[in-house]
């Protein structure tokens, strides 16, 4: 069906009744002369007149005494309907039926008009709401629940946004430029695992189906080293995934599609150069809403947040002692379906503040710049109950993303190794500010480990570590998050405080256990 038809169904079409008079064809019935169309016009573009929700919703019933289609469902009135021709919903959440709306145009548009399709639209309808009621009573993400109900496919056509919507295309902002270039590269992931399952969002690192995401989101936060993966792109495409691989040192991992082809990677940003106050875009799928987008700023950079996470491996040490009864209020964005689990294990990350929008289910997804390039992966939320109520936190705009440095390092080494490595100072660390008699904040070097990285540099238990690669430390998670936001084998400069002192020292890091 073309967005720009007035949608009047293929049997009413009489206009194959009219032949040229040129031919010295007969007309099979007389037709006034005013009923001639127009012939189309193509140097402008088409000016929808109404949605195909709206189409579908006054689609004329049949004569009467006529026999219905054969399988045809009574239409279901408030919901939009699939495009014509789709095999397989993806039961995503139906809102009712837009009035007086343009449908959604793709960016940049075309001049040219789609041409018709036919099918059964009102059929189609009611078998999507099924999809959707299907999805909410498991209780998990439609994308699974669709696959479910239609039995699924490595690759399957689906219903869902396609494009950015513009209703007004002399108005156009950057953030509607931003999104129509982003949107391409994200993508909706399902996993489940027995009655456990979740969603979230990834980003395509290549044509040939590589996409990055968070481990929290493949593994169902730990519960499930081999959880079945379906992958919904932009486009309304579905693919089976397998892992790559995971780092729950940073909460990455990277997973391929299967049989994909011509997918449309994300261009990287340089997050090193980022300004607190710059623009920031996420997109992604909050609450299994594919393709949505939110903008904010950076606010705040070099910040680090301690996680509560079942996948985190053993540090081995560079570790520091949590005071009694402190709860961190940093939470993953789980998606529909899953809670995160009480655990005791934490991992400790350098993340970009931002006030954008991120919800349960946008983890994995992209925080872009103001010219549609990575900048981060968006992975946790602040709750501002913490975990003892019991549920889910929304947006309080306080949300966090690993800096596309780190991710690109991270992702790139578990597609060449199927792992990544970090850096380890080797050094068990506390809160300067916790030390009796402290002056300044930092991280207090409680220990060294013999033959580690901060005794060969000629670190000393007392010290007081206050910078690291120039970036400030001002406890024992900031120190952390920046060694293990490191690989193995590289070089740091360390600032610190012996005494009265302040000194320097070149620290080649060593090797963090990999379990």
């Amino acid at each position: 069906m073309s967005d720009t038809t007035d949608n009047r169904p293929d049997g009413n079409d009489n206009s194959h009744l009219n032949t040229s008079a040129a031919n010295g064809a007969v007309s099979a019935s007389p037709q006034p002369e005013s009923t001639t169309p127009a012939a189309p016009r193509y140097d402008v573009p088409p000016v929808p007149t109404r949605s195909p929700a709206s189409a579908a919703a006054a689609w004329p019933p049949p004569a009467a005494g006529a026999a219905p289609h054969a399988g045809a469902a009574p239409q279901q009135p408030g919901y939009a309907s699939a495009p014509s021709g789709a095999t397989s919903p993806t039961g995503q959440a139906f809102g009712p039926a837009a009035t007086d709306a343009h449908p959604t145009l793709a960016m940049p548009s075309s001049a040219s008009t789609a041409p018709r399709k036919k099918g059964s639209a009102p059929r189609i309808a009611a078998l999507l709401v099924a999809a959707a009621l299907v999805g909410g009573g498991a209780g998990l993400g439609g994308t699974y629940a669709g696959l479910t109900l239609w039995g699924g496919s490595n690759s399957s056509v689906a219903s869902g946004p396609q494009a950015i919507t513009v209703n007004n295309p002399d108005s156009v902002n950057n953030t509607s430029a931003v999104a129509a270039k982003v949107v391409p590269s994200v993508v909706t992931i399902s996993a489940t695992a027995g009655q456990s399952g979740g969603t979230g969002s990834g980003v395509i690192l290549s044509q040939d189906g590589y996409v990055l995401t968070n481990t929290h989101v493949v593994t169902l936060d730990g519960q499930s080293g081999s959880a079945k993966i379906s992958v919904t792109t932009s486009d309304g495409k579905v693919y089976a995934a397998k892992v790559v691989g995971t780092d729950p040192t940073y909460d990455l991992a990277v997973i391929k599609l299967d049989n994909a082809s011509g997918l449309t990677p994300i261009e990287w940003a340089d997050s090193s150069k980022l300004n607190v106050g710059d623009n920031t875009i996420a997109v992604g799928a909050p609450l299994d809403l594919p393709n949505t987008v939110t903008t904010g700023i950076v606010s705040a950079l070099n910040r680090s947040i301690q996680v509560a996470s079942s996948a985190a491996p053993s540090d081995g040490s560079d570790q520091q002692q949590q005071e009694p009864g402190q709860e961190s209020p940093f939470r993953f964005d789980f998606g529909q379906g899953q809670q995160q689990q009480s655990t005791n294990q934490t991992i400790k990350i350098a993340v970009i503040q931002t006030d954008a929008a991120i919800n349960p289910g946008n983890s994995g997804g992209a925080l872009v710049d103001n010219q549609g390039k990575l900048i981060g992966i968006n992975v946790a939320i602040a709750s501002a109950g913490g975990s003892s109520s019991g549920g889910q936190s929304g947006n309080i705009g306080v949300g966090f993303s690993i800096p596309s440095d780190i991710a690109k390092r991270v992702s790139q080494e578990i597609i060449d190794n199927g792992s990544a490595s970090h850096g380890l100072l080797g050094a068990s660390v506390q809160d300067a500010a916790s030390i009796q008699g402290a002056t300044t904040t930092g991280a207090y070097i409680a220990d060294v480990s013999s033959g580690g990285a901060a005794q060969a540099a000629g670190l000393q238990k007392g010290d007081v570590i206050t910078k690291f690669n120039g970036i400030p430390i001002t406890n024992s998670i900031d120190l952390t998050a920046q060694v293990r936001a490191l690989a193995a084998g590289s070089k740091a400069e360390v600032t610190y405080n012996r005494g009265s002192q302040e000194k320097t020292a070149e620290v080649t890091l060593g090797s963090m256990p990999t379990s």
